[in-house]
């Protein structure tokens, strides 16, 4: 408990140095200078680290102190907390989280999910040519902006006028705005056609929060097929309840599958992997705009095209701050004694939709 400095948080347990105990990696090192990640900081990360590695934290948690470190914020749609999508089975019956195909790959960017299309995000890579002198990148858009934000929570207030003032004073047309938990991960992950730029993930609301999926009366409209759109379509496997879908999400992002694989995800997001020479290998590359520093606006002479790049990055994703340096190291395997029959049957009742 406790935040950065405070009486009852990490700092009385760990003493300084960069050095994570026992782990062979840095936590910090280069960023410390250029994100202004003093030593409390860095034993910070580095006690919210060993506590999640230790089964102390869960995956939720230490995902959002990830967030909290790198400056994302509930405060900021355009610097919103970025959280994986876990899953990718939301067509059958039942999820079965003990197969391991109905997981997506955490090693890979939303970019990458199917084959074909990671091949043309790398083609364009390596053919990219600009006069103005514009750095090659693989995708265009981001997977994390204020609009994305935004038409996720599109349900909900303050979120809904958000979208409507965005819009000019009205929603957007009924086809583009959220409705199908399936047909975002299908447009997401390349599932739907290679030909689709969006790589969006997701935020923390889809692993706690059910009143996000419900319409609560809002006229969103009516799509081309006919369909009002209301209440957001569910994958069969939560049985029309908002309730289950969330419970069965969150055991998903818990799951030891993804405990075994989520620093790999982090790699991509908020360490090693998310810049450089790994970025391109991992086709992790965003439009450069979208990295802190790179362009000092106040260098920019003319006011339009100053204005041209705020816009941009503002409105068009950014990527977090950049906390690892080196290979984060994965969770250890924990084994969770059985439930006592008692608390058993109380937990089943809880979860019932």
């Amino acid at each position: 408990g406790g935040g950065i400095g405070g009486g009852g948080g990490p700092l009385g347990l760990l003493g300084g140095g960069d050095e994570a105990m026992g782990m062979g990696w840095t936590v910090g090192g280069a960023a410390a200078s250029t994100t202004g990640m003093g030593w409390a900081a860095r034993a910070w990360l580095r006690e919210r680290t060993l506590r999640w590695q230790n089964g102390h934290l869960s995956n939720f948690e230490y995902l959002l102190a990830l967030n909290t470190l790198a400056g994302r914020t509930e405060s900021d749609l355009t610097q919103y907390p970025v959280f994986p999508w876990v899953l990718r089975d939301y067509k059958s019956e039942r999820l079965d989280l003990s197969d391991p195909a109905s997981f997506r790959d955490l090693s890979r960017p939303m970019g990458a999910q199917t084959a074909e299309r990671a091949r043309r995000f790398a083609e364009r890579y390596e053919g990219w040519e600009d006069a103005s002198g514009v750095p090659p990148f693989h995708y265009g858009t981001h997977y994390s902006s204020a609009a994305l934000v935004t038409s996720f929570l599109v349900r909900l207030q303050p979120f809904a006028a958000m979208h409507w003032t965005l819009q000019e004073g009205r929603f957007d047309h009924a086809d583009r705005l959220f409705h199908s938990i399936s047909e975002e991960w299908a447009l997401a992950s390349g599932e739907k056609g290679c030909d689709t730029g969006c790589v969006k993930e997701l935020i923390p609301e889809f692993y706690y929060l059910p009143d996000f999926l419900r319409a609560h009366g809002l006229p969103l409209g009516t799509r081309q097929d006919g369909t009002p759109l209301g209440d957001v379509v569910l994958p069969p496997w939560a049985g029309g309840s908002a309730a289950s879908f969330v419970s069965q999400h969150r055991a998903a992002l818990e799951s030891e599958h993804v405990s075994q694989h989520l620093h790999l995800w982090v790699d991509l997001v908020f360490g090693q992997r998310q810049s450089g020479p790994l970025a391109e290998e991992a086709l992790n590359v965003f439009f450069y705009l979208t990295y802190g520093g790179a362009v000092d606006q106040n260098k920019i002479e003319h006011a339009a095209e100053r204005a041209r790049v705020a816009g941009q990055i503002r409105h068009f994703g950014q990527t977090p701050t950049q906390l690892f340096h080196t290979a984060h190291p994965r969770r250890h395997a924990l084994r969770q004694p059985p439930m006592p029959p008692l608390l058993g049957r109380w937990a089943s009742a809880r979860l019932r939709p």
